[in-house]
């Protein structure tokens, strides 16, 4: 019979102690990454396999995370939370933790899926994505005492709770800026409705190079609800009216039905999408890309820091955001 490998097996073989080996596989963001990997390596050598059941009467905890699936869009920008799920997923996992999906339709319904959740599983914590104004959602979960971080600021409130978010206004000046270094002056702007914290964000740093170059944004933007037809409607509204000579949009969704409009009526102005979809990539279109593996690996690391209550103050990132040139601008 082969001999049952145990945490004493691994120290052996990675030539470290059982406590190292028991922090990798409980809290392995106190391990040296050297260490880490070379205990990793053993647990795959070896066919190691942590006892969960004793593992969660040990420390209290389950190792599970919940984290949302958005309802499915146009196809396009909804693939921009799978690639962020994929990462945290992989980053959960490296850190010992499981990752459970949950879907909603509105905050209400999630707010009344984390109650569900949480009287059925023994749950660590949520990462929460796509936060706005007055989140009802945060405030349910830190009222009641349940750990989480957010994909997304805390537009109310920087310092209310751990967040990890992307400079939104960072891409849209980058993407302004190199359409005023090739010459526009009338650039124009495509987003959401004005109280859309993500949109306000993406809006701001567009204005905010047009004013810098000394150019007045008036009537230079046109704000729709997110999608190709919609955008392909206010560029239309936007060429007829304030003629710009280029455009930029604050998603993929919006930038394609811009581009299709602009083919039709003014095929020389280019136009610069947000969050460098599949989709951007297949049709050569210039757009803002995040750093989504990035973004989940700090989520994970942000909420570990909470359940191990390392973390006493709230703590957040804002990560930077990189225009993708192709040849459309």
């Amino acid at each position: 019979m082969a001999e049952k490998v145990t945490i004493a097996t691994v120290a052996r073989h990675a030539r470290v102690s059982r406590q190292t080996v028991s922090n990798v596989l409980n809290a392995p963001h106190i391990v040296r990454e050297e260490t880490r990997l070379r205990v990793q390596e053993a647990i795959t050598a070896l066919g190691y396999r942590a006892n969960q059941a004793a593992r969660q009467m040990r420390t209290g905890r389950s190792r599970l995370i919940a984290v949302r699936i958005e309802p499915t869009r146009d196809g396009i920008n909804g693939s921009v939370l799978d690639r962020f799920l994929h990462g945290l997923t992989e980053t959960a996992e490296t850190a010992g933790y499981r990752t459970m999906l949950y879907t909603a339709t509105d905050d209400q319904r999630e707010i009344a899926t984390y109650d569900d959740l949480l009287s059925s599983y023994e749950l660590d914590g949520f990462v929460l994505t796509g936060t706005d104004h007055g989140d009802p959602r945060t405030a349910w979960l830190a009222a009641s005492g349940v750990p989480f971080v957010t994909f997304g600021r805390p537009w109310d409130d920087p310092e209310s709770h751990s967040w990890v978010d992307v400079d939104g206004a960072a891409g849209t000046a980058a993407a302004t800026d190199h359409l005023l270094a090739a010459g526009h002056r009338r650039i124009g702007f495509i987003g959401w409705p004005v109280g859309s914290g993500v949109g306000d964000d993406r809006r701001a740093g567009w204005r905010r190079s047009l004013v810098a170059a000394g150019v007045d944004p008036t009537g230079l933007d046109r704000q729709t609800v997110d999608g190709i037809a919609e955008g392909e409607r206010a560029a239309r509204d936007l060429l007829a009216g304030a003629a710009p000579t280029a455009l930029v949009c604050a998603s993929d969704s919006l930038a394609l039905g811009a581009l299709q409009s602009v083919r039709a009526d003014a095929p020389a102005v280019p136009v610069i999408g947000f969050d460098d979809t599949p989709v951007a990539a297949a049709i050569g279109l210039t757009s803002v890309s995040q750093p989504l593996g990035e973004a989940a690996a700090r989520c994970v690391d942000l909420l570990t820091a909470v359940l191990d209550g390392t973390q006493r103050t709230p703590d957040h990132v804002l990560l930077q955001p990189s225009l993708v040139l192709r040849h459309t601008a």
